[in-house]
């Protein structure tokens, strides 16, 4: 298997850009360690019962960087992604809830999120515990995803990628346009 794999999945992308619209009136997106000026999500799952668990820093979990002497470090804290089972009730009349319960037939899924990458911005080269699904909302051709040294554009066709998380990568948008994906963690590895 390849760091990128397109699943045989595909959803209608007309639907998903109008239920963004919905979610958008809905809920408000939460700021990572870039601010607004970088991005940010909006998790359409949680910790059942747990309103704090798709606010503020839980947007992010775990990962790691290399320094300049490229040494890895930990960031951020880690998440029971598999407590993120229930889909949040303000955006259950939503097609991502259709969505979000085609995908978890086949993948067992941890936080599954909304997510902004603003234009001319780029996120830091580091690694997750995890693989991710991406299903590109609005996309630019300037969007590209990297992994190790492979970089790749999924355009926002209604297709699902798997992507290999596991390795280091990283993501830009070089467009003028924002990017916004739905991102799920993938808690059993296909990869390995």
């Amino acid at each position: 298997m390849q760091n990128f794999e397109q699943t045989e999945f595909t959803f209608d992308v007309e639907k998903m850009q109008s239920a963004l619209k919905e979610v958008e009136s809905i809920a408000q997106q939460q700021y990572h360690y870039g601010g607004t000026n970088d991005g940010g999500a909006i998790c359409l799952t949680q910790i059942p019962g747990d309103k704090n668990s798709i606010t503020g820093g839980n947007v992010l979990a775990i990962y790691w960087e290399k320094d300049e002497s490229y040494e890895e470090h930990q960031r951020l804290h880690p998440v029971d992604e598999a407590k993120y089972s229930q889909f949040v009730k303000a955006l259950e009349h939503t097609y991502f809830k259709e969505v979000y319960d085609t995908l978890s037939k086949k993948y067992k899924l941890g936080r599954t999120r909304l997510v902004w990458k603003n234009p001319l911005t780029v996120i830091r080269w580091h690694k997750d515990p995890e693989p991710r699904l991406h299903i590109p909302i609005i996309t630019n051709k300037g969007c590209m995803m990297v992994i190790e040294n492979v970089a790749k554009h999924m355009p926002a066709d209604g297709t699902v990628t798997i992507t290999n998380n596991k390795k280091f990568h990283n993501f830009f948008n070089g467009g003028e346009q924002a990017r916004i994906h739905l991102v799920a963690c993938v808690l059993e590895d296909p990869f390995n």
